[in-house]
């Protein structure tokens, strides 16, 4: 159809499609937030809220404190492996200077070193002996944090335990909120669709169609991406017996529609080209015959045969001869595009009365 449009007309179409797609731009973000604001009707519950209060609350202070107390140990543990590692370095180094001096005297064989020995020795062992009580705390550490961990291990294991006694009523309550919510979304969106039907199958074509358009996009997007991946699942049944449902419908409807077409096709195929000719439009019968098709039946035509004056389906004429000049011509042409000359819609049968 945009071959027969002027070029302005193309372009204020364009324009128009434009505005058509951020209104529905605009909608879809004003839905989505809508949507997404849906849940915040009903309190989201977890699986604590089925718990026994008396049983959870010992529990959770338990995992609580028991957290908080590895924490402050783990801090502990580290300062300590700090001083076991720095005390450890003094006895490895001092270490290799006693061994080195122990070398050397050995090779000098003085006696005046004698006292300096013990000095040294002594001097090693207290360092050995810092080592060991820094070892020592350090073991006290780990094994304060090891009885926090497993006392927190023992409160999870506690918590894991009331949980799973919850859990099936748990389970059917985050269900059916989620079939509240799926219903709320649905009796937002499913209206719209709705009337976003009604619009195309009246106002598509009115004077304010951009935003006719711009709520039919709003719509199947609000339907089909806010609300179908929200459909409860129930283990997949639910969802793949929707989709069978409306496949069924759509295809159905399309059966019956394409039953219609055609029999519309052949009561306007039985009826005079006269009458088959006022009810087409022009921009129509133009955008048709671009396309190589019949403008009546919509069946393909070699419209490039010059013997080919008249549809060999349906009988409709697609050419004839201009009554100023005679030049073949398109029969749907309001002018001859040799003289100029305006065509009627006669000229057609008068050629045929020839």
């Amino acid at each position: 159809m945009s071959k027969s449009l002027r070029l302005s007309e193309k372009w204020f179409r364009r324009g128009l499609w434009a505005v058509a797609v951020v209104f529905a731009w605009f909608l879809i973000g004003l839905g989505a937030t809508v949507v997404g604001d849906l849940p915040q009707v009903e309190k989201v519950q977890t699986i604590e809220d089925f718990i026994d209060p008396a049983a959870l609350q010992p529990v959770q202070n338990a995992i609580r404190d028991s957290e908080a107390k590895a924490r402050e140990l783990g801090d502990v543990l580290e300062q300590l492996q700090l001083q076991h590692s720095a005390a450890k370095a003094d006895t490895d180094s001092e270490r290799e200077k006693f061994t080195a001096w122990i070398a050397t005297r050995q090779a000098t064989a003085k006696p005046d070193q004698d006292q300096e020995l013990i000095t040294r020795t002594q001097h090693l062992d207290s360092l050995q002996a810092l080592e060991r009580s820094a070892l020592g705390r350090l073991e006290e550490q780990r094994k304060l944090l090891l009885d926090a961990q497993q006392a927190n291990q023992r409160a999870q294991f506690r918590l894991t335990e009331l949980q799973q006694g919850v859990q099936d009523e748990f389970n059917h309550a985050r269900q059916s909120q989620e079939l509240r919510v799926f219903a709320y979304r649905l009796a937002l969106t499913l209206p719209l669709l709705v009337f976003a039907g009604w619009l195309y199958k009246t106002k598509r074509q009115s004077t304010y169609w951009p935003f006719v358009w711009g709520f039919i996009y709003f719509a199947l997007f609000a339907f089909f991406v806010e609300l179908v991946p929200y459909l409860p699942s129930y283990g997949g049944y639910i969802r793949y017996l929707v989709g069978i449902v409306i496949t069924a419908l759509v295809g159905r409807q399309a059966i019956l529609a394409l039953n219609r077409y055609l029999e519309q096709q052949r009561l306007a195929e039985a009826q005079p080209e006269t009458k088959r000719r006022e009810v087409l439009e022009y921009d129509t019968a133009l955008a048709r015959l671009a396309k190589g098709i019949c403008p009546g039946c919509e069946r393909a035509v070699d419209l490039k045969d010059t013997s080919i004056d008249f549809c060999p389906h349906c009988g409709i004429g697609l050419h004839d001869r201009c009554g100023h000049c005679h030049t073949r011509k398109s029969t749907f042409a309001k002018y001859c595009h040799t003289c100029g000359t305006g065509a009627s819609l006669t000229t057609a049968d008068q050629r045929l009365s020839a």
